[in-house]
Order: C-alpha cells, then structure tokens, then sequence
C-alpha cells in the first residue's frame, strides 16, 4: 500500500453520510497515482456506526482501494484506536483524519504535499498565522490553544498546534515513535516524541472547522490533566538534559 487513511470512529452514525459524500471522493481522486488503504477504527460504538459504514464502503469497488473495519468491544479511548489503526496499516506515508471532517476531507491532497523529502511527519496547525478557526466553541480552543502554548514554550516555538489528530507520517514514524496514552493526549506525545527522537516536523496551515453532527467526545477535565501530566514530565525531561547540554558544552 502506498497510502493508509486511519479513520478513528466513537459513536458517528450521524456522520457517514459525510464520509460517504465527501471523503470517499477524495479517496478516488488519490487512488488513481496510489494504492489507497483505508481503516475504520470503531473503538466501543453503540450506535450502529460500523454497520453503517461497512454498508456504505460495500458500494466501493476499485482495484487500487481497499477497506479494513477494527473494532474494540469497549470504549479504550481515541490513543487505543490510534494504536490499532497504526498496527494495520500497510501504507508507507499513513494518514490520520477526524470522522467528522473538522478538517475538510479534501484538504489530505495539501497534508500530503507537505510531507517533502526530509519531512517525516506534517501536522494540520490552525494555529498558525495562515490557519483558522470557524465556529469552534470557545472552551475547545481554550483548552486546545492554551495547550498548544505550552508545549510551544516547553519544546519548540515555531510549531504553532500540538492537538491536531488531521496528520501525515512516514512509515518510520508509525513503527519507531511510542507514545502510552489511550485518551486523547495521545495525538500529542506522538508529534512531541516524533521531535525529541529528532524527526523533523512541518505544519500544514489548515481550517479548523466546527462538528455539523454529531457531538464531540472529548472529556474536557479529563484531557487536560493528561496534558498538564504530560508537560510536567516534559519539564522534568528537559531539566535532567540541561546539566549534560552544558557538560557536553563545557
């Protein structure tokens, strides 16, 4: 497979006729210069998500397209879909999107025009000063900027988002990058370990949109002990490697 699309799905029956109207079309157009993988993540649904989309996908049928349905009996968390979505691909450059299309579908061809040779990883950054935000309630981007702010200060300036799951990696990053978390910090400590194992980053400025269907599932109090947690241990990284920069430098 040249190309895996890893789809994470938590109660979206609202949104496969979406996906079928919008990301479907984007999967033809790449699959006529690629093979096309596509992974449906369904991690504890209860509303009968897989069995709308596999109804939907039955309607695809072309050589270079393949689908792929996971499935977790329980509800493990947005990482723990990740997880599974990364153990089944098969693409060399993987692709990781929203099911409910904050990141508009179509914009994976401008994803994937970022990932140039010597970039491993391009992440989408509303925060950038070319991105944007339209009709997103306050509290997500308080939470989601305010993070983002953080890890600027703690690990690198010049990436302005770190919570964005809209993401192309190269393979090496799918197989060598660990990260622990099954909630959503997970998005993060990926692209944060991707840049201290000296992976080199690039963002892509997108728009960030506001759900149409469906409602978000992000336990707000939740994520963000994991990111203070996370920064934390962050901090404490940084300040074990400043006494051997300065040993080294000395």
């Amino acid at each position: 497979m040249d190309l895996t699309i890893i789809i994470p799905c938590y109660n979206e029956v609202e949104n496969v006729p979406k996906i079928k109207k919008e990301l479907f079309p984007v999967i033809y157009k790449l699959a006529e210069k690629r093979s096309v993988e596509v992974v449906f993540v369904d991690y504890g649904c209860s509303d009968g998500t897989l069995e709308a989309l596999k109804e939907v996908c039955d309607e695809v049928a072309h050589p270079s397209i393949s689908i792929c349905y996971k499935e977790h009996g329980t509800n493990r968390g947005l990482g723990a879909a990740i997880r599974t979505g990364f153990a089944a691909a098969h693409g060399d450059i993987v692709v990781t999107t929203d099911s409910d299309g904050t990141y508009r579908f179509e914009e994976i061809f401008a994803l994937l025009d970022c990932l140039k040779p010597g970039i491993d990883l391009v992440t989408a950054s509303p925060y950038h000063p070319k991105g944007g935000v339209v009709n997103v309630p306050g509290y997500r981007l308080v939470l989601s900027k305010g993070s983002s702010l953080l890890y600027r200060l703690l690990l690198n300036w010049k990436i302005h988002t770190y919570t964005a799951l809209f993401r192309a990696y190269r393979r090496k990053i799918v197989e060598k990058v660990p990260f622990q978390s099954d909630g959503f910090l997970a998005g993060t400590e990926i692209l944060v370990n991707s840049m201290l194992m000296g992976y080199h980053v690039a963002e892509y400025p997108a728009v960030l949109y506001s759900r149409v269907a469906g409602v978000s599932k992000a336990k707000i109090m939740r994520t963000i002990r994991a990111h203070l947690r996370f920064q934390w241990h962050l901090v404490l990284y940084r300040l074990r490697l400043s006494p051997m920069i300065h040993g080294t430098s000395s």
